[in-house]
């Protein structure tokens, strides 16, 4: 698909920030992390402090901010990817298994992150998951997880890829949550960079998931009332990486979604409303339905 849309997702952002008075709260983009925060080691593959898992909840029935649009996705296939497992930090020596991501070797999966009072980026990734496969099959779309917690532990990250890859989605998105440091506040969406070694190309996806991503940025800042990340991605909420197995191993459109950073206080109360994070698979819903109408 086009890979012109940068500019329009841009400014859709920007009249975001303007509107919703985020821009003084978010002050400081670039900034560097703060040393003396705790350790996160969070990108979307990287380890954190294991924390007790919370059992998702089950999906609220709050507004959209969209209609539906009737069976507008019939025929589409989803991946949806939440980050972590619940039963990670209970198998530490099976997630720290190293696995081949094309360019290199990296752990199997982590435990991801939590907020200061212990809601783990598992249980918040799995609960906006099963919001946004609910939205999704209201549109007609087919929607494949990786997991559903049904497992003790894992996917490996390469099993990750290759689930949306065996399932020829037409898109996929793995739900996350950062762990970087207080002040650091924002969500973000990672694309990946064009990659070509090992069993990693990803030549033929960077321009249809910088779309994905783009569309879902946009939707993402509308539906939640949140601004792009102020760490990362220079207000564009959008990051490109090529260290992550998950996007390097794909050979579909998919993205990461950074929904804010769970050490940060101020974005911690949000990522734990479960009226937020109904707005939050709203918006990545709306996004993903944007991108796959063209």
């Amino acid at each position: 698909m086009p890979n012109d849309h940068g500019k329009t997702a841009r400014r859709t952002l920007a009249l975001v920030l303007a509107t919703t008075g985020c821009c003084a709260a978010l002050a400081g983009c670039g900034a560097a992390p703060d040393p003396a925060a705790p350790p996160s080691g969070k990108g979307p593959e990287r380890s954190a402090a294991p924390s007790s898992p919370q059992p998702s909840r089950t999906p609220s029935s709050a507004p959209t901010s969209e209609a539906p649009e009737g069976r507008s996705l019939a025929g589409r296939t989803v991946v949806v990817d939440p980050g972590h497992n619940p039963g990670n930090f209970r198998h530490s020596e099976e997630i720290n298994q190293k696995v081949n991501i094309g360019t290199n070797r990296k752990e199997c999966d982590t435990t991801g992150t939590s907020t200061n009072d212990g809601y783990t980026e598992a249980s918040f990734t799995l609960d906006v998951s099963h919001r946004l496969r609910d939205l999704l099959t209201a549109r007609g779309a087919k929607v494949v997880f990786t997991h559903d917690a049904d497992r003790p532990w894992g996917p490996c990250i390469d099993e990750r890829a290759r689930i949306g890859n065996e399932a020829r989605a037409d898109a996929v998105v793995s739900v996350h949550a950062d762990g970087s440091a207080a002040g650091h506040r924002g969500f973000h969406v990672i694309l990946p960079a064009r990659v070509r070694e090992g069993a990693a190309d990803t030549a033929e996806i960077v321009g249809p998931s910088r779309e994905l991503g783009e569309r879902i940025a946009d939707r993402f800042a509308r539906a939640t009332g949140t601004a792009p990340s102020n760490y990362l991605g220079n207000g564009t909420g959008l990051d490109v990486r090529d260290d992550l197995g998950g996007l390097n191993l794909s050979t579909v459109p998919k993205v990461f979604v950074e929904c804010g950073n769970m050490r940060d206080p101020k974005d911690a109360q949000l990522l734990a409303s479960a009226a937020w994070r109904q707005k939050a698979a709203q918006g990545i819903a709306d996004g993903i339905a944007t991108y796959l109408r063209g």
